[in-house]
């Protein structure tokens, strides 16, 4: 990846920016956006009332201190998460074929460790071993700890690329500042099998989407002596897109995620501290304002979101069935078209890739982020329209998807050359068939 990664990725001046932006922005955003869900109403101009009275000071005021109570559970929660990483049994999966021509090797358990956690954290409430409500109760200095905790730990990630790395599939760009945001290491593991990147994005991250989510519904139980139709058509929705998740989690190990973004700010802290508060704040804002959809809407909206669900994991079912194949598969009852993509690898090698431009693939280069986004906003629209705020996740998701659609063109047109070209005459739209 290097320097010559780094630029094609983006300009070292929107990199500069871009990382100041989200160092300087970001974890400020992350406590606003909780002290605004459970603290103002959930009301963006009821905060901005407070800080333009306060200032900064009201705004010190309201950033909650780490706890020992908020450190423990993060630890507990994340060596709970690791030794399941660890200890499960599971299929032995290997990535693709690094640009240096390394190819990493998984143990797939992420499902069984996915079940164990939601088992263990829902048996603990039901037995009255530990509430969850506690959780929310310390949720701000929760996100405050890992807000800092998660830092020190990129600093960790960037020492250890310029001192241990564990593959070839490494190195400096030569800027301290690119280093740190975009990562040293592609595959950072501790020892051989404890894969860092699995731990952060999987174990953590998606992980924590699923415990917070449930953590809501218990809350909002404790709280009403029962729980309302949205809070459930959320909560529902969530954990059948975090549990397509894991059931998928394989097939994650090919994204750009893990086999092209390296392991430094941009995506460790995202997934440590961005997906616990951001990705989770629809059900975050339910708890205190629950709301009666009726049956009928909330069935509705509970099948939409599903049936989004089931073709966003359907997409990249048949991109892996396809691949796993070679080309040698059925695609909606037929064989599918492809063209035959050469490329070199950095060390001069000659690889062959197949490139889909069929099934949902031939709709656009990157249509499976059409479902991922409105099934975003199904499980979101339970809030109905009277805050602006639950909607920043559908925002965000949107930005992202269409930054990270770019991204992935900008490689596979430097890589495959005169190929892309091809598919893209193929397959002209970018995400949305027809539109862009």
């Amino acid at each position: 990846m290097g320097a010559t990664e780094a630029k094609t990725v983006h300009s070292p001046a929107l990199t500069y920016f871009s990382m100041l932006s989200l160092l300087s922005l970001c974890p400020p955003f992350v406590i606003l956006l909780w002290y605004t869900m459970v603290h103002a109403d959930g009301s963006v101009v009821q905060t901005w009332n407070f800080l333009k009275q306060h200032g900064l000071q009201g705004f010190l005021e309201i950033w909650p201190r780490p706890t020992a109570i908020a450190w423990k559970i993060i630890f507990v929660y994340g060596a709970f998460e690791a030794a399941l990483q660890l200890i499960l049994p599971g299929k032995r999966v290997e990535g693709p074929i690094s640009p240096t021509g390394h190819r990493p090797v998984y143990k797939a358990n992420g499902m069984a460790a996915y079940f164990v956690t939601l088992v263990t954290y829902i048996s603990l409430w039901w037995f009255e071993i530990f509430n969850p409500t506690v959780v929310y109760d310390h949720l701000g200095e929760i996100y405050s700890a890992l807000i800092f905790g998660s830092l020190i730990f990129c600093v960790f990630l960037y020492i250890k690329g310029h001192v241990a790395p564990s593959s070839t599939d490494s190195g400096s760009s030569g800027n301290l500042i690119i280093d740190f945001y975009w990562g040293m290491e592609l595959y950072p593991r501790i020892g051989k099998s404890f894969d860092i990147k699995v731990f952060t994005n999987c174990r953590f991250g998606m992980m924590s989407w699923a415990v917070l989510a449930v953590t809501y519904c218990i809350k909002q139980y404790e709280a009403n002596a029962k729980v309302s139709d949205s809070m459930l058509v959320n909560t529902t929705l969530m954990l059948v897109y975090v549990t397509k998740f894991f059931w998928w989690e394989a097939g994650y190990w090919n994204t750009m995620d893990i086999a092209h973004d390296r392991a430094g700010f941009y995506i460790c802290w995202g997934c440590l501290v961005w997906v616990p508060s951001i990705y989770t704040s629809p059900g975050m804002y339910l708890v205190n304002h629950p709301v009666n959809l009726g049956s009928q809407l909330a069935l509705y909206i509970l099948v939409a979101g599903i049936l989004c669900i089931y073709i966003n994991y359907d997409c990249d079912r048949q991109r892996q069935e396809f691949r796993r194949t070679s080309g040698k598969c059925k695609i909606w009852g037929k064989a599918p078209s492809k063209i035959e993509a050469t490329y070199t690898t950095t060390s001069g090698e000659t690889k062959i890739s197949l490139l889909l431009t069929s099934g949902w693939w031939g709709l656009a280069r990157h249509f499976h982020y059409v479902p991922e986004i409105l099934a975003a906003f199904f499980w979101t629209v339970p809030a109905l329209f009277n805050h602006f705020l639950p909607y920043f996740y559908v925002v965000f998701l949107t930005i992202l998807l269409f930054d990270r659609a770019k991204r992935d063109d900008d490689r596979c047109r430097s890589k495959y050359g005169k190929y892309w070209k091809l598919y893209c005459n193929k397959v002209p739209y970018k995400i949305i068939p027809g539109i862009y």
